[in-house]
């Protein structure tokens, strides 16, 4: 019975980790395309300036 209980929490343990790394690979593709869709659309370009929409 403890191996069968080993085995299935190991299980629970690779899916919960599996899940969690899939969820992290979504939210940097989606701060990848924040930050490409603020870098080609600062709001100083237009006006001739350099404007940066980041403060670093």
């Amino acid at each position: 019975m403890v191996p069968l209980l080993l085995v299935l929490l190991l299980a629970l343990v690779l899916f919960g980790a599996g899940f969690a790394v899939k969820a992290l690979w979504w939210i940097a593709v989606i701060v990848l395309v924040v930050w490409l869709v603020g870098f080609v659309a600062r709001p100083g370009a237009s006006s001739g300036g350099r404007g940066r929409w980041y403060r670093w």
